[in-house]
């Protein structure tokens, strides 16, 4: 591995997603947007449903992206371990599924706010963002 390099992995209670070297690794932890490179301190945080960006060195590798939905990151001694609830590759992404939740989610929020359900409000605005991360990765 290069000194500016370091190991990432992603994994899910269904098993890896992403395992490789990276020079950077951009992502939305709930405290905000963080960006890690190697020699970086040691941390643990929570992370935010979003797209996590895996930034490669080598000008022939285009940088790579992945769906993630919560989770948290630590980073120690050059690796970046990722333990998310669920994470997606764009090519893994089953659009029309996504697509489908979108809508159940919209007409779940529509309802919850009609019968002032604040918790199932808070339930169906969490699958909402989820469907859009992966949309919008879905699209890149």
């Amino acid at each position: 591995m290069a000194e500016n390099t370091f190991q990432v992995t992603i994994s899910t209670p269904d098993g890896i997603v992403y395992d490789g070297n990276a020079t950077m690794l951009v992502m939305t932890t709930t405290g905000g947007q963080l960006g890690l490179m190697a020699n970086h301190q040691p941390l643990i945080a929570s992370l935010a449903i979003d797209a996590l960006l895996i930034k490669h060195q080598d000008s022939d590798k285009e940088d790579e992206r992945v769906s993630v939905n919560g989770g948290f990151i630590e980073f120690h001694g050059n690796v970046a371990t990722i333990a998310a609830s669920s994470a997606e590759l764009p090519e893994d992404i089953d659009v029309a599924r996504a697509q489908s939740a979108k809508e159940r989610s919209e007409a779940l929020i529509k309802k919850a706010r009609e019968a002032k359900d604040a918790d199932a409000l808070d339930r169906a605005e969490v699958h909402l963002r989820r469907a859009i991360n992966r949309l919008h990765l879905s699209r890149k």
